[in-house]
């Protein structure tokens, strides 16, 4: 009964809400109530009661102060705040990225959606640092090719928990939706490729460790659940690690920065690259680590 509801009833119900219908009565055969797998048979009569479609989500212009590192009629480099998500959705149309954006670029064109214009990448909501936005249709096109095709230059700072030994290394562990928590990804056999090269530049005796990861692909949470899988989760993190152990050094977030990026200029083919310095509450954990460290010896 709910396949056939499916096909009968507008493309914006989605099986999940017409499973619910069916739960709460809404839905007869006949006069009488059924289960979802009631096999239907010809010449039944199907009353259903479904919701009025929604109103279609809109973003406004908002005036959200923003750090811009470049601009021209083509692209947008943004040095993002922590606590600020990149686009909005439907649970929040407010206080994003986008909307600061609409409000700063007079010629930002809808190319990526209603909700995601210009959006070619992502930064975790948490993630500090460099992030770039195209303004049409032509720039989003070359800029989604050059991420596509691995030829986008990222460079990530991040604090990570405890010593960690290798001075430099390779994660190559694919990734996946976690099987039960939905928000969570994992490391899944049958998952998409995901690769992170790391460095190490400092360590802080057993406590932390400061790496640069070098992600070679762009799935989501990646460098997160890659140092995870070395026993090595990123500090403050309140998915992957455990966040509580490190307010000790005043730590509030994940401490992940995006501290580099570089591709190739969609118009005129010319390298690019740009930087964010280190934010000011990530300097203060490394000191506070460090200070931590060294009282302890």
């Amino acid at each position: 009964m709910d396949q056939f509801l499916k096909e009968k009833t507008p493309s914006w119900i989605s099986r999940s809400m017409i499973q619910k219908a069916i739960k709460e009565g809404k839905v007869k055969v006949n006069g009488q109530i059924k289960k979802p797998s009631y096999k239907l048979k010809e010449g039944e009569i199907v009353e259903v009661d479904l919701p009025e479609k929604p109103q279609e989500a809109t973003v406004q212009p908002e005036e959200i102060e923003l750090k811009v590192l470049y601009e021209d009629r083509d692209i947008v480099v943004i040095d993002k705040p922590r606590d600020m998500i990149v686009h909005p959705v439907p649970s929040k149309l407010s206080g994003t990225l986008v909307n600061a954006l609409l409000n700063h670029c007079k010629d930002l064109q809808g190319v990526g959606g209603k909700l995601r214009p210009g959006i070619v990448h992502r930064l975790d909501k948490e993630t500090s640092g460099v992030i770039v936005v195209a303004k049409n249709d032509f720039a989003h096109q070359s800029l989604s090719k050059q991420f596509k095709d691995r030829k986008v230059k990222k460079t990530y700072i991040l604090l990570v928990k405890g010593r960690v030994k290798k001075d430099e290394g390779v994660v190559d562990l694919p990734l996946a939706r976690h099987p039960v928590l939905r928000i969570k990804m994992a490391v899944v056999e049958t998952g998409k490729e995901a690769i992170t090269e790391y460095r190490v530049l400092k360590r802080f005796d057993d406590v932390a460790t400061l790496v640069l990861a070098f992600p070679k692909t762009g799935r989501t949470h990646q460098i997160r659940v890659h140092m995870k899988s070395l026993g090595h989760p990123i500090m403050g993190d309140k998915i992957y690690g455990k966040p509580k152990e490190d307010e000790i050094f005043g730590i509030k977030r994940q401490m992940l920065h995006a501290l580099k990026l570089g591709f190739f200029h969609p118009r005129t083919g010319e390298w690019m690259e740009f930087v964010s310095p280190l934010p000011e509450d990530f300097k203060e954990a490394i000191r506070k680590i460090h200070e931590y460290v060294r009282e302890r010896s």
